[in-house]
Formats: structure tokens, C-alpha cells, sequence
């Protein structure tokens, strides 16, 4: 039955569960609603995607396709961070501004113009 699906024991193993968009999507919330100048947020580079987690839980998922590594290298880069080789993990300490902009990062298309616009203008808010 778990042949091409990764079975719950092998997330239960990891220390990770999946975690579903809007689930994610609150937590963020929770965590914007309440400015602050640091949080410890980690990168975790695996082979189904990168995972933004802070305080243990998921906030942020970019799929191991061409488009969603992009997107997950930018989101490192308005971390200030690189992201890690598969199998690894970066950490970071940021606000609030900078995470609502990386999380913003993790969601954009920047194969479109549009995108790439947004993704600039993210950037270098998240540099200042």
C-alpha cells in the first residue's frame, strides 16, 4: 500500500507530519499577528520539497519541481540564508517582516513577469 506514498511511520520517524496548506496558512497568521524582531526559523531540504518550520510546525512548502526550487532558493535568500543541500537543514533568526515576506516568496510564480516583479520587490524589502 506505500509503495509510492511515504508511509506514516516514516513521518512519524522524521518528526514531521504532513501538514495541510490552510493549517500552515493559520499558523502563519498566528505568528504575523504578534510583531516580533526575532524568531528562529529553519529550512529543512528534503526529497519532497523544502519546508519552512518555525517552533517545530510547517509554515511554508515549495515542491522538489523545477519552479518550486526556485522558489525555495529565493525564499532562503530573503532569510538571509542559502538553502541546504537534500538532507539538510539552515537556520535562521528574523522578524516578522522578513517571514511574511519569505512565506510571500514560497507562494509566487517567478516564471512570470508579474512574479518576478513581486519577487524583486520582496527581496529587497526583506534586505532593509
Amino acid at each position: 500500500m506505500w509503495d509510492n506514498a511515504i508511509s506514516p511511520a516514516v513521518w512519524l520517524e522524521r518528526g514531521t507530519l504532513p501538514v495541510s496548506r490552510s493549517k500552515a496558512q493559520d499558523y502563519v497568521e498566528e505568528l504575523l499577528a504578534r510583531p516580533r524582531g526575532r524568531l528562529l526559523v529553519a529550512i529543512y531540504h528534503g526529497r519532497s520539497g523544502v519546508t519552512l518550520r518555525c517552533g517545530g510546525r510547517t509554515i511554508a512548502r515549495c515542491n522538489p519541481s523545477t519552479r518550486g526550487l526556485m522558489a525555495a532558493a529565493f525564499m532562503a535568500k530573503a532569510l538571509g540564508t542559502e538553502l541546504p543541500p537534500i538532507g539538510g537543514t539552515a537556520e535562521a533568526e528574523v522578524s516578522t517582516g522578513v517571514l511574511y515576506r519569505a512565506v510571500a516568496i514560497a507562494a509566487l510564480d517567478v516564471r512570470t513577469p508579474e512574479g518576478q516583479m513581486l519577487l524583486e520587490r520582496h527581496l529587497s524589502e526583506a534586505r532593509e
